[in-house]
């Protein structure tokens, strides 16, 4: 799935916060997997995300190459797409990798 479905937001909900430790990618440099977690947070306007669409837009990413940085404004940009909140931010963190821990923040 490549997009997120919704469900009319409920009356006096101010905060949806997601998130997962089971989102992988793939490094554009080696190949390599990149496992991540991510925490996705946003204060809906009319519409809320459905979560198993949001599982299923997760996995779409296993196989392909992305960087950290771009996956996260990339995740922001289709929440932002599909349901309009008021704001949205993500955070990714990417498990370590020689010892570094990659973590991208999006916010829109």
């Amino acid at each position: 799935m490549d997009h997120l479905e919704w469900f009319p937001a409920p009356a006096n909900c101010t905060r949806v916060r997601f998130s997962s430790a089971e989102l992988s990618s793939v490094c554009p440099i080696t190949g390599q997997p990149d496992l991540s977690s991510v925490v996705i947070e946003y204060e809906p306007g009319e519409r809320c995300i459905e979560s198993k669409s949001l599982k299923l837009y997760l996995w779409s990413f296993r196989d392909r190459p992305v960087f950290a940085e771009a996956l996260a404004a990339e995740i922001a940009a289709e929440v932002r797409r599909a349901v309009e909140p008021r704001s949205v931010r993500v955070v990714l963190t990417q498990n370590v990798r020689g010892g570094i821990v990659t973590e991208a923040t999006a916010e829109l």
